[in-house]
Formats: structure tokens, sequence, C-alpha cells
């Protein structure tokens, strides 16, 4: 019998650099949001990914950034908890970005860990190649990086080399998860993530960061298709109308976004139904916190 291997594999980085594209790259399928918003990532999200004999177990961690709220707070150590918890850290850069403050800020407080940690440079079909190796050269300067890989989240390229070389590296041991298992998230909350993130998609800059989804309840019909019903929650009564829209219209091509998804995702038929809340400080509510899996008194 061939020996396993099997290994968490964090992967952390600024907000907005591609952690969930590339995690969802990783497994194949689509287990984290993405948005060109920044802090999308709530909760750690766990994907896994099949690399011959090895089980990858990656951990999407929340982007990391100067907290300001109990959120922001919660979200951040969330981030540096799967760091800790992992056997394998990699730093995901935005080469076109370049090393902003976020993104020295995680070095520094990985350089106190004395944790050597893989570096991924990340979009690199954007910046040319000798800009590439300018940015890896003062990058390695800090002598905490043992590797380097460059590749783009977006397209693919040099992911399959990315996963390769965590499959050789992680410990030997026995899968922590069945074979055609490609996440750990809840159906409920992975469900409230696809409409959340159609919400930020549809909304743009009108509804930033004041608004979360909760699957109120999800049944099962003898047709074999699902009713799902979820609440949007928002901090107050002006953004339920934005929200809803006009004659209920930006509600509705939520719901139609985030149905199509979870259809397809689920290979099955899904009826969703979408009601908005007033829930004033739902950014202080303990109970939304243990539902993301973060410490509320982080």
């Amino acid at each position: 019998m061939t020996d396993t291997r099997c290994g968490f594999v964090a992967i952390l980085g600024a907000p907005n650099v591609g952690k969930s594209t590339l995690l969802n790259q990783l497994v194949g399928a689509k287990v984290s949001i993405v948005s060109p918003k920044v802090q999308t990532t709530r909760t750690r999200v766990l994907g896994i990914r099949l690399e011959g004999s090895s089980q990858l177990v990656f951990i999407d961690t929340p982007g990391i950034f100067e907290p300001k709220r109990r959120l922001d707070r919660a979200m951040v150590a969330a981030a540096w908890g799967g760091a800790a918890d992992a056997d394998s850290a990699m730093l995901l850069v935005d080469s076109a970005r370049g090393i902003d403050k976020d993104t020295r800020g995680i070095i520094e407080r990985l350089a106190e860990s004395k944790r050597q940690v893989l570096l991924v440079l990340n979009k690199v079909d954007l910046v040319k190649k000798q800009d590439l190796l300018t940015l890896a050269a003062e990058l390695h300067e800090t002598e905490l990086f043992s590797d380097t890989f460059m590749v783009s989240a977006q397209t693919g390229d040099g992911v399959t080399d990315l996963a390769a070389f965590l499959g050789a590296r992680v410990p030997e041991g026995p899968w922590m998860f069945p074979e055609d298992q490609i996440s750990d998230m809840p159906m409920r909350l992975l469900a409230a993530e696809v409409t959340r993130e159609k919400l930020y998609l549809n909304l743009h800059q009108e509804l930033p960061y004041h608004a979360a989804v909760e699957t109120e309840s999800w049944t099962e019909k003898p047709d074999g298709s699902a009713e799902v019903r979820q609440v949007i929650y928002v901090q107050r009564d002006g953004q339920k109308g934005i929200v809803l829209g006009k004659g209920g219209k930006k509600i509705k091509a939520i719901g139609a976004a985030s149905r199509l998804e979870l259809e397809a995702m689920l290979e099955q038929k899904i009826h969703l139904f979408l009601f908005v809340k007033v829930r004033e400080k739902w950014g202080d509510d303990r109970e939304r916190f243990s539902e993301w899996g973060l410490d509320y008194d982080a």
C-alpha cells in the first residue's frame, strides 16, 4: 500500500491579494467567496486537494490588516491562528502591488515567530519579468522564505508546481477527510457565503461591509430540490432600501445569481428566498462570531 501524507497549509496575505482565488484554483472548485472588495473572507475556510498520495488541507485565512473594529480583530486573530496551527504556511504577495504596509507588517510578525514560509508571488501575468525578479530578491533579503513560486491564481499558471511541492512536504500520515470531500464548510454557511459574494458584486461601493447573510432554514423536498431561506442583515434602515433596490430589482438579481451558483455547485434545484432585516449591531453579535468560527473576545 502506498504511504500517504496529509497536512494543513495556511494561505496568508494582505487583503485582496488573491488568497480565495488561489484556494479555489488549488481545490479545483469554489469553496471560498471571491470579490474585488477587500476583507471578504471572514472566517477560516478549509479547502482540500489530493496531490498524488498526499491530502493537502488548505486554510484560506482572512486578509491580515490593521484591525479597527471587533470583527476586524477577530478576523486577524483567525488568520494568525490558522498560520500557527498549520504544518506549512505560504505568504501570498500581489506582484503588481508590491510590498505594501500590510504585507510588511505580516513579514515582521512572521520574522518574530522564527518560522520559514513559502513565498508565492501572485498576478505574475501582470508584471514584467525583471520587476518580478527584483521584488523576489527584495523579499528574500528578509531570510524568511525557504522557496519562491510565481503564479497567477486567476489563470492557474504555476499552481500545479506549487501543489506538487506542497504534496511532497506535508507530513506522512493518514488522510483526515474522505477522498471526495473538498471542504469542511457546512452547506448552510457556504450558501450564505455565496449570497454574500453576490451582494458585494451587485452593490459595489454602496454597501461596503455593513451586511451579513444567514441561512435560516434548509428544507430538502421530496422531488430532490431544496428550499433555502436566507436573511440579509444590515445595520440601518437606509441600507435596507439599497439591498432591495427600486421595485425589488437588486434583491431579485442577487437571489438569481446566488441560486444559479448554488445549483451548479450542488447539482440540485434550489428555491431560494431572501429577506432583508435591520440589526443595528450585528457586527457585535456574539452568536454571529460563533457561526463564523471567530473569537468574539479576540
